[in-house]
Parts: structure tokens; sequence; C-alpha cells
């Protein structure tokens, strides 16, 4: 029997990359599938070729999200399910910190944390009235890890985790029913990532082949995290399977955070495969 039959989802950058990997999953569980992305045609053909349905929005806009979760409410009258999944990385290859601006810091919280913050406060009362529901935060193991090359998006994603646990906790001693968990995806191969590895490969002066096999090298798997083992552990955290589990996260990076040898900078684009925005 399919996990999510009949339950709403929107997923948040769900046009390309991880989102959409995210979203096909969540539609052959059988959940009725709403992707929200600032691409608009990206988008539309997305929603066509899948059978999702498809709403422009842009995360770090608060009238945005009002708008959102009432389309939503109105055609499929209950949001159980709401992914954060949009996020951006930044300039990609040779920012640190002291080359960091503020427009750069401020788009990147606007987006990686206000987004996250805004998707969780408007989703909240339409899952209170549809009797419950699931939030899933994607964090990063950027979040986990040092981040110098890339200290705007690494807080963000440290932010994300933190303020998923807050969340979560307001949520239980409220007694609404409402869960919030977080995923870290690891270093994951989507069109962004191979678009940030290219920019970096240039920067460095190497092939991007190198930049490829530096990534899979220090996994201790042996290979790239896949968009379809982070849609895996979301839907898992969506799920009936997940009833008692809020206020935590997943992290799925084939090992990476734990491994001893491992030096972020070693594979800037940050971490993993970001789009959505």
């Amino acid at each position: 029997m399919k996990q999510l039959e009949q339950k709403t989802v929107c997923i948040t950058g769900g046009a390309s990359g991880l989102g959409r990997a995210i979203a096909r999953r969540f539609a052959a569980e059988g959940a009725r599938v709403v992707i929200a992305d600032i691409q608009s045609d990206v988008g539309r053909m997305a929603a066509a070729e899948d059978g999702f349905t498809f709403l422009q929005h842009d995360v770090a806009d608060e009238k945005c999200w009002q708008r959102l979760v009432h389309d939503i409410e109105q055609q499929h009258q209950r949001l159980d399910i709401l992914v954060n999944n949009a996020g951006i990385v930044g300039p990609a290859g040779g920012v640190e910190l002291e080359t960091t601006s503020v427009e750069t810091w401020r788009r990147v919280f606007a987006v990686n944390v206000e987004g996250v913050f805004l998707g969780c406060r408007s989703a909240i009362p339409v899952m209170k009235r549809a009797g419950g529901g699931s939030i899933i935060n994607i964090a990063s193991i950027a979040g986990l890890l040092s981040t110098p090359y890339a200290v705007a998006y690494g807080a963000s994603k440290a932010a994300v985790r933190q303020l998923t646990k807050s969340v979560a906790q307001h949520c239980a001693q409220q007694k609404l029913n409402i869960r919030c968990n977080s995923v870290n995806p690891g270093i994951v191969r989507t069109q962004l990532w191979n678009d940030q590895a290219l920019q970096t490969a240039r920067v460095r002066g190497i092939c991007v082949e190198d930049i490829v096999a530096e990534a899979e090298s220090i996994c201790p798997m042996g290979d790239l995290t896949r968009p379809e083992d982070v849609a895996a552990a979301v839907c898992f955290l969506a799920s009936g399977d997940s009833r008692h589990v809020t206020g935590t996260e997943l992290t799925v990076d084939g090992g990476v955070v734990n491994c001893d040898t491992f030096l972020m900078e070693r594979v800037s684009p940050a971490g993993d495969g970001r789009t959505g925005r």
C-alpha cells in the first residue's frame, strides 16, 4: 500500500534537481504533489511531464507564502506535508570571509533561512486545520562542518537545523500533531552541483572531472549521494513510519561527515546540490 495516499505535499524548489527527485518520490507513494518554484517555465514543464500542480513562488517573499498556502488549501482542501527545499549557494570559488559581501550574506540568508521560517510559519495554521502534518527542512552537511569558502551558505544551513528543532518543540508542546525534522544531504550531483563544479574548476585551473574525482574520493562509501537517496529520507520523515520522530535530523552523505580525513574546502561547491531559486 502506498504510504502517502491522499496526502497533499508542497515542495519548494521542486521544479528541478533535488526538489524534483523528492516530488517524484512523493508521487510514487500516492501523494498529491504541488511544486512551488521561482522558475516559472521550468516549473510548468516539470508539472506537465510528471503530473504535478505548479505554483510560482518566491520563498523569500512573505506575501507569496500567504498566496501559496491559500491556493493549496483552495485547490486541495488541505496541506499535509511541506518540504522546504529551495535554497541558494552563493558565488562559487574564491569566496572566503574577507571577500563575502554583505549583499551576498543577506541574499543567502533571505532565501535559505527566512524562506524556511516563512514556510514553517505559513504551513502550521493550514496543517492544524487538516488535523496535523509533517514539515521537512532541507539543511546540509555544510551546516555541520566549517565552510571557509562559503561562510554564508554554511551559516545559513546551521540556522536551518536550529530553527527546525525550535519549530518541532513548539508544535509538540502545543499538541498540534505537527512534526518538524531536517535532512542534511551530502554531496549530491545535481545540475546545480555540476554548474558549481564547472565554475570551481575554472577558478582553480583544473578539469571539472578532477573536481568530481575529489568529491568521490572523500566519500567513505565511494560515490556521491544520489537525489533519490535524499528523497527516500524525506519520504520516511513525511510518512507514518516516523510518527514519533520530531526535532531530529537525518544525514544522508555516505559517511562524509564522520570521516576524519574530510576537508570541506576540497569540494567547493558547497557540499550539496541545492536548487530552486
